[in-house]
């Protein structure tokens, strides 16, 4: 993909602020964990895997920021960022599991100097970028062999190439089919309050030369009655064992609908968006954000100042309603106890 979500050149690092899609491509700089916060919460950037990126280069920021030749000051410095990191959105488990990693890597051996504590947190994060990369090429590729030779899927909110490294998860499956011959359109859910499918998986498409049809959240299941759906593909933000998957909130209600019109439901996500250490997906955290994202969305106020909002900021769809997971390891089909144990020791 032409576009970047996130670069590190220079010890500099840079993100497209995806608050300002789709009508301006924007890079800025993140010059501080702080910084880096800010652009988490505000969802500057967005999407399981490329938060997983950021806090790892939250942590290079951290480390990069200590003049000290003393590596305990760098570790301290670590170990406080990931804290104040990992506070910024509770549910997107790539976050957890690439701050860890780096954790882990600081911990796991005793670095001579500054410099090489430094040197290998950024190979570490520079690692977790790269990775994406190849992970989604390859989960995209298992995913297009899933869909007819000319195929019509359904999404929503955004699983692109701005929610990872590059390439995209739900979407990488769309653009691994494109190359490798398959004729593919899609429609793509607005996603309320914050319209990611209409404003960034919409876009992406459009500039991919694929064909895209947004429609409204509501609009899903006659579009399921009314048009021929060959797939619904959607990401993932936090995936417990039994294959409960929390994801943009309106997941549940379209897997829900894709069940009743026998249309498959397929949930595109890589290996580290798994949590194995949760039973179910009741015991995933769930983000809930303020109501002005309801309210007041865009500038324009939709409902009165004295109504109380609710904005969970995602759902769990069980996993009863997953026809297979499609992950860079293959695809994963029920019975998930067993086949998602197989997963777990990858």
């Amino acid at each position: 993909m032409p576009v970047k979500t996130i670069t590190y050149t220079h010890k500099k690092v840079h993100i497209v602020d995806q608050t300002l899609l789709p009508g301006e491509l924007r890079y800025i700089e993140i010059p501080t964990v702080a910084a880096m916060a800010e652009a988490i919460c505000s969802l500057r950037i967005r999407g399981a895997p490329a938060l997983g990126i950021a806090g790892a280069y939250g942590l290079v920021i951290a480390a990069n920021a200590v003049s000290s030749s003393e590596t305990g000051q760098i570790r301290e410095a670590v170990n406080d960022a990931a804290q104040v990191l990992k506070a910024t959105r509770p549910t997107a488990y790539n976050l957890f599991w690439a701050i860890d990693r780096m954790l882990n890597v600081m911990n796991s051996s005793s670095h001579e100097s500054a410099q090489a504590l430094k040197q290998q947190l950024e190979k570490e994060a520079g690692d977790i970028l790269a990775e994406d990369m190849e992970r989604c090429r390859t989960l995209g590729r298992h995913g297009a062999e899933l869909l007819p030779q000319e195929a019509t899927v359904l999404t929503h909110c955004n699983a692109g190439a701005l929610a990872t490294a590059d390439y995209g998860t739900a979407l990488g499956v769309v653009y691994a089919a494109k190359e490798t011959g398959h004729s593919v359109k899609v429609f793509s859910d607005e996603t309320r309050p914050l319209l990611q499918g209409s404003r960034i998986t919409a876009s992406e498409l459009a500039e991919a030369g694929i064909p895209v049809t947004v429609i409204c959240d509501s609009a899903a299941g006659f579009v399921m009655a009314t048009r021929h759906i060959d797939a619904v593909i959607v990401g993932a933000d936090r995936i417990a064992a039994n294959g409960d998957t929390a994801n943009k909130i309106g997941t549940y209600a379209l897997a829900v609908l894709a069940s009743a019109h026998h249309v498959p439901f397929y949930v595109a996500a890589p290996r580290s968006t798994f949590d194995f250490s949760l039973a179910s997906g009741d015991d995933i955290p769930i983000e809930e954000r303020a109501g002005i994202e309801v309210c007041r969305g865009f500038g324009l106020q939709t409902c009165p100042e004295n109504a109380d909002v609710y904005n969970p900021a995602f759902d769990v769809t069980p996993a009863q309603y997953i026809t297979a997971f499609i992950t860079e390891y293959g695809v994963f089909s029920p019975p998930y106890a067993s086949s998602l144990l197989k997963l777990q020791k990858r």
